[in-house]
């Protein structure tokens, strides 16, 4: 008997294999296979799943003879039957073909809301995507069978438009059928919603309950489950995952680019963030820090370079406290002092101290002296001198830094646990600015924190005049569940007095940053070009400055300075030599002069500094 159902056993556990028995006419023989989940539960009489069995199963046996037979010989015993089932086992499993090879695999289609870090996830996203199979993306939702959204969690209005979208990709889904009929849609069957992202962790328990609007629910730091999350879901279950990880970097993956033919690309070097600002939910959403090795980065940005690429953006939640600790234990003494901006302080202590991010900075624009080099979001705690001094010193990192302030106002960053005053940040400003005399800065503020009086929103738009941004990102406060404002503080201040302070805030920024783009007529800026303007496609050209500023002009033939008898059209890619003549509070105007390298511009910009120095 046990060697009986030893061999039944090797034959029920193959997967992805169809049984088929013959019965006996008085013999009635009952299969049921139990599964490693109970809900995913499947039987059938004469076919069994195609999902791979596990060694533990349960047989049911009922056997029913005719009573008018008298003779034993004529009644078939278990070992006959099972001598039978394998025999007829074999005859019909000759090379079957597994389901899943039968049915086209989904495609994808993908949403993503918020930074550029989300931007960056959703590359990620989709490379572990392709390497499971799921290869092909559309350009709209009613042609996938998978949608994603990719969600940001910083501020209500952002959740807002999550739901709305949802809300029409559920109409997709529970409609199909119709949405088919009438050619709204041409998915294959009705789309999986999966939800990624910082919305996914703080709200996953809603958003499940949601009428069966969403399938999956997966964290910035389980997006490598997803493909089984998905399988999950053909088994009538819900896929969830938002553990929160210490060590998650998805180092080992290579992003598939959003923009295929860009000249620009985003590179993620840490995740996480440790400040725990009052404010904030991103340390709840997205964990702890922790950094890739600058091996692996080194290895991403080669193979941007060798794609084409010019102009790469660095990226993480507090980019400039970057460390990758993989080699303290030999590298660094034990204990080393993590030095932040003078006047700075963070509640988190940093336990082990790597390479930080200037020795980052310093290996990208060595490694890659045609190569463009930005970052973002930085914390203004994290700019000792040594980071401040290669950005000085390396011509290819773009004299760009954003110092978000947050409030202008002493006693709200320290409601909002920032780690400094506002004497401390201008201190830091003019530090910035004595090191690097040609920088831009852009800031983020928030209006209308809890208990945000006249005179503190006074300091704010105060600040915003003393230094002059290139930039802003503005906001009226939006408390956050989980928040340490929204344990301790109240949210007292009305909405309409935060748009009235909004709408002040915003004009305030205009008047200086005006002045900002002003002061850059008459010089020549080094362009690296985007695209077409466009306001003009067919006359214009449009790029960016070292400093961030959008800077557009005309379309003609000009020199190449690496070849002293051509002249060509400016292309997409190309470094460009732009004199300003014009300017708005938003953008800049120009001549094309040359086409030239990034080494080459900056080399005789140095030439003529030593020059002009020569003859003083």
């Amino acid at each position: 008997m046990a060697a009986s159902l030893s061999s039944l056993s090797s034959i029920i556990n193959q997967p992805h294999r169809a049984l088929g028995i013959k019965f006996p006419k008085r013999c009635s023989f009952g299969l049921r296979l139990l599964p490693h989940k109970p809900q995913s539960i499947s039987y059938c009489r004469y076919h069994l799943t195609s999902r791979p069995l596990k060694s533990t199963f349960s047989l049911n046996f009922s056997r029913s003879f005719s009573l008018s037979h008298s003779s034993k010989s004529e009644t078939p015993s278990l070992r006959h039957f099972i001598a039978q089932a394998a025999v007829t086992s074999s005859e019909t499993q000759s090379d079957p073909t597994p389901i899943s090879e039968t049915l086209p695999r989904s495609r994808i289609y993908h949403e993503t809301y918020g930074c550029q870090m989300n931007i960056n996830d959703m590359e990620i996203v989709l490379s572990i995507m392709k390497k499971a199979g799921y290869g092909e993306v559309v350009e709209v939702p009613e042609s996938a069978e998978i949608i994603f959204i990719n969600t940001c969690a910083i501020r209500d209005n952002a959740e807002q438009r999550v739901w709305q979208r949802l809300n029409y990709f559920w109409f997709l889904k529970r409609h199909w059928k119709s949405n088919v009929s009438i050619g709204r849609s041409q998915s294959l069957r009705p789309p999986k919603v999966v939800v990624l992202g910082c919305m996914a962790e703080r709200l996953k328990d809603k958003i499940l309950d949601a009428d069966k609007m969403v399938d999956v629910v997966c964290g910035p730091d389980a997006y490598r489950d997803l493909p089984r999350l998905l399988e999950e879901v053909d088994y009538g279950q819900k896929g969830i995952n938002t553990l929160l990880s210490l060590e998650e970097t998805y180092a080992d993956i290579s992003p598939v680019r959003i923009s295929k033919n860009s000249i620009a690309a985003f590179v993620s070097v840490m995740r996480g963030c440790n400040n725990m600002c009052s404010f904030c939910i991103v340390p709840f959403t997205r964990g702890r820090e922790r950094s890739r090795s600058v091996e692996s980065i080194v290895r991403e940005v080669a193979e941007l370079w060798k794609e084409g690429v010019k102009e790469v953006t660095l990226l993480g939640q507090n980019v400039n406290s970057y460390n990758d600790s993989s080699g303290a234990e030999k590298d660094v003494e034990s204990g080393a002092n993590w030095k932040f901006s003078e006047g700075f302080s963070s509640m988190s202590k940093v336990k082990n101290m790597g390479l930080r991010f200037a020795d980052l900075l310093d290996e990208l624009a060595t490694e890659f002296p045609e190569m463009r080099f930005r970052y973002t979001s930085p914390h203004p705690k994290d700019f000792p001198d040594e980071l401040l001094y290669v950005m000085r010193d390396r011509y290819n990192i773009c004299k760009s830094i954003h110092l978000p302030a947050q409030t202008g106002s002493s006693t709200v960053l320290e409601r909002m646990r920032r780690g400094y005053t506002r004497e401390a940040y201008l201190d830091l400003v003019q530090k910035i600015r004595r090191i690097i005399p040609d920088v831009g800065l852009s800031s983020d503020f928030i209006c209308g924190f809890c208990g945000e009086t006249e005179e503190e929103h006074k300091d704010t738009l105060s600040l915003v005049k003393a230094v002059g941004y290139d930039m802003a990102y503005m906001f009226a406060y939006s408390m956050r569940e989980k928040t340490h404002a929204h344990r301790n503080y109240i949210d007292d201040v009305p909405d309409a007095v935060k748009q009235r302070r909004l709408t002040e805030l915003i004009d305030a920024f205009r008047e200086s940053t005006g002045q900002c783009f002003d002061s850059q007529i008459g010089t020549i800026q080094l362009v690296l070009v985007e695209g077409p303007n466009k306001r003009a496609p067919d006359t214009e050209l449009i790029g960016k400055s070292d400093r961030g500023h959008r800077v557009s002009f005309t379309n003609l033939p000009v020199p190449e300075r690496d070849d002293y008898d051509g002249m060509r059209n400016p292309r997409v890619g190309d470094f460009v030599e732009v004199r300003i003549s014009k300017s708005t509070r938003a953008s800049l105007f120009g001549e094309a002069l040359a086409i030239t390298k990034l080494s080459s511009f900056y080399n005789s910009v140095h030439d003529e500094d030593v020059a002009c120095a020569n003859r003083n």
